[in-house]
């Protein structure tokens, strides 16, 4: 083929490995020689036998896929570590977890050859496909669960749901709910406990929670069974329903917070004139009319620096934590405490 192309075997290399650039001219003229010769391109399992890689990142979704790809957060982090993957050279291989009961984590994760894992959501502090990974010596990124992760790629959970809390408080509301993501799977909507929610081992839930605590201590909790918009439309119901309802509601999700104002709405409520109603992420939903405020996690970004962190690791560096950084962002759905309420 190299010689059809008339360049040197490692130019032709070159032109399907990709590690170096080629001239555009050059690469067409190996490309039309591999295609007369009727050359695929080398064998990927010689390579990943040369170089003791398999060119495989793999992706944990601590959920059913079809959960997962109905939550943009979810595939915004999936698209901007998928940038840094394809960056690499490297493939993306998404796993469902398998805590909710689907299917056998054991034979699953031992069948999987990948270079790095990494924990998009950050469900179950305790997770065994986890522990499955490291047993075997391959390196694993979390975004603040699970333990034991090599690296975590985390923000100040509590500090940013306290500064959306104080928002609130700030705009004279005191009686205020908050709808919470899951406490683990399997549950139902329904009103919670502080005690029940520290004792979550779902991180990202229970910071978010205290954080609100810490400025409403007397906050109803009420939690989704999922952090999607039927969900928050049926925990608003369950507060707005009370004897004396809030005036606002602070939502652990961006699409928990649509759901809330479209309970509100459908109650001929007023959002933010009769209700203010926070979310959590800061993703876009081109389906919303409103713009929530909400805490914005940048999740391109936060996904692209899980992405630096596996290609840090695979280099051999040394490696920290990361604290990535969160904004703020006030929208339209909420305003002053409404008077007389």
């Amino acid at each position: 083929m190299a010689e059809l192309a008339g360049v040197a075997t490692s130019t032709a290399s070159l032109v399907f490995s990709g590690n170096k650039p080629v001239a555009s001219d050059t690469a067409e003229r190996v490309v039309a020689a591999a295609a007369q010769l009727g050359y695929g391109g080398p064998d990927p399992t010689a390579s990943s036998l040369r170089h003791g890689r398999s060119g495989v990142i793999a992706a944990v979704v601590e959920r059913r896929i079809l959960h997962a790809f109905r939550d943009p957060y979810v595939v915004s982090v999936l698209d901007g570590l998928s940038q840094v993957v394809g960056e690499m050279g490297c493939g993306l291989l998404l796993l469902p977890d398998t805590a909710e009961g689907y299917g056998d984590s054991g034979p699953q994760v031992s069948r999987v050859a990948a270079d790095a894992a990494v924990f998009m959501l950050c469900g179950d502090e305790n997770n065994v496909l986890a522990t499955q990974f490291t047993t075997r010596g391959v390196p694993v990124v979390g975004t603040g669960a699970p333990k034991g992760a090599d690296v975590q790629v985390t923000s100040d959970e509590r500090g940013a749901s306290r500064s959306i809390a104080q928002l609130v408080r700030d705009l004279g509301h005191r009686r205020v709910g908050h709808v919470m993501m899951p406490l683990r799977w399997g549950g139902e909507t329904g009103a919670r406990t502080i005690a029940q929610v520290r004792a979550s081992h779902f991180p990202d839930t229970r910071d978010r929670a205290i954080g609100v605590r810490d400025v409403f201590a007397d906050a109803p909790l009420i939690e989704a069974k999922e952090p999607d918009f039927d969900s928050g439309y049926a925990a608003a119901r369950l507060l707005l329903d009370a004897e004396r309802p809030p005036t606002a509601i602070v939502a652990q999700s961006d699409l928990l917070a649509a759901g809330v104002v479209q309970a509100a709405i459908d109650r001929g409520l007023r959002v933010p004139e009769d209700l203010s109603v926070t979310g959590y992420d800061g993703v876009s939903l081109p389906w919303f009319p409103r713009t929530l405020t909400t805490i914005d996690q940048h999740p391109i970004d936060k996904g692209r620096a899980v992405g630096e962190v596996v290609r840090s690791l695979l280099a051999g560096e040394d490696v920290s934590d990361v604290v990535v950084p969160v904004t703020l962002r006030a929208g339209d759905t909420t305003g002053p405490a409404p008077v007389g309420r």
